[in-house]
């Protein structure tokens, strides 16, 4: 009875059967299907490789949302030489609150040579270079978004050489923390002091010949600092072709909250214009020498985040490859051997054809001669 019930319940999973077997002795092979045959295998192979690099890289997604917070502190980092010597120079921010953050809180002024070492504009050579290409291509923003925290330091290395030349411009390098609101970070003549209606800078006592504002921004970001991240400023260098020349940065920040494989942080992404200008009162060119970065905050939020696809997706897309591959190069073989049978059918009808007989009267006959069993022998 149990041999019964499962020769039936075998007999039913057969008729269920969706790949039905075909006897080896009824499959006919020829050279055109082994030629469409080894090329299908072959578009295959190369498909699914290319597959699986697309399924091994990732991509960066970006979501867009109002940055709700207000109340923190906004972080600017600042790595900034001046073609001037530190006790002439004073470096601060002043935002829309009237709120003055001295360059005393985080900044500090180092005495350095202001040329750059063999070493050093090879640096920066690069740093530029790298920069072009992100103004040309913007998908390269993924790549280093990516690689942060793996990538090679981008600071600038210290000098190899030991000169001995007397320092001649100032490195103003660390972090100073302001509110989120828009603010004038700025550097000018003279050091700069409280005032009731904002502040101001004691140039009284600097001569207008040693105005220099030529300057070299090494780094310049908001947000924690990430190693490894190409802020749009980086490497970039003016020289002053005047005494009273002003150099002015418009920039905004967008707050972006960065999660990669490798890394966790929040961020700041910023734009920024340039404009330079010679400060001239005569010509009507006011305003006071110096360098002015003047940034705002949007009031958007990026949040960047690195995706993968998924391994289901990966085989569904493996099979849809497979499967359309040889249901599309059967189709095309069948089609190929049909339009060769027609062609070739033509042929052999070409072959039969009819011929001109001539008979005992002088008379032609057309018709084709009968196909007798005499004749077939």
């Amino acid at each position: 009875m149990r041999r019964l019930n499962r020769k039936k319940t075998l007999n039913l999973v057969k008729e269920l059967d969706a790949f039905p077997k075909v006897p080896e002795s009824y499959v006919e092979t020829s050279a055109s299907g082994g030629t469409v045959s080894l090329i299908a295998f072959t578009t295959i192979a190369f498909l699914t490789i290319m597959e699986f690099m697309v399924y091994r890289d990732t991509w960066m997604k970006y979501e867009y949302e109002v940055d709700k917070d207000f109340t923190s502190k906004l972080r600017i980092n600042i790595d900034i030489t001046v073609a001037m010597r530190c006790q002439y120079v004073g470096a601060d921010v002043l935002d829309l609150a009237e709120t003055m953050v001295a360059s005393a809180d985080g900044l500090i002024y180092e005495p350095v040579i202001f040329d750059l070492s063999p070493q050093q504009k090879e640096w920066q050579r690069m740093l530029q270079l790298i920069q072009s290409r992100l103004q040309e291509e913007h998908s390269l923003q993924d790549v280093i978004f990516k690689s942060a925290f793996k990538s090679a330091s981008t600071a600038l290395p210290p000098r190899e050489d030991n000169s001995l030349q007397s320092p001649d411009a100032c490195r103003i390098h660390g972090h100073l923390y302001v509110n989120k609101v828009a603010g004038n970070f700025h550097i000018t003549v003279g050091k700069a002091i409280p005032h009731p209606r904002g502040h101001a800078h004691l140039a009284a006592l600097v001569s207008h010949e040693s105005y220099n504002f030529s300057h070299r921004i090494d780094h310049l970001s908001f947000g924690e600092l990430i190693p490894g991240i190409i802020n749009p400023l980086d490497g970039t260098e003016k020289i002053a072709s005047d005494h009273n020349q002003m150099f002015q940065y418009f920039i905004t920040v967008v707050p972006t909250k960065l999660h990669t494989y490798k890394i966790s942080a929040e961020t700041h992404q910023f734009s920024v214009t340039e404009r330079e200008r010679v400060i001239n009162h005569a010509a009507g060119s006011h305003g006071v020498s110096g360098i002015f970065m003047k940034y705002d905050i949007s009031s958007l939020m990026v949040t960047v985040t690195e995706e993968h696809m998924p391994f289901w997706q990966f085989l569904v897309r493996l099979c849809g490859i497979i499967g359309g591959i040889f249901s599309t190069t059967g189709i095309l073989h069948g089609f190929g051997r049909f339009v060769v049978e027609v062609i070739f059918c033509r042929f052999r009808l070409g072959s039969y054809r009819s011929k001109s007989v001539p008979l005992p009267d002088g008379h032609t006959s057309n018709h084709l001669p009968l196909i007798t069993d005499n004749s077939m022998h």
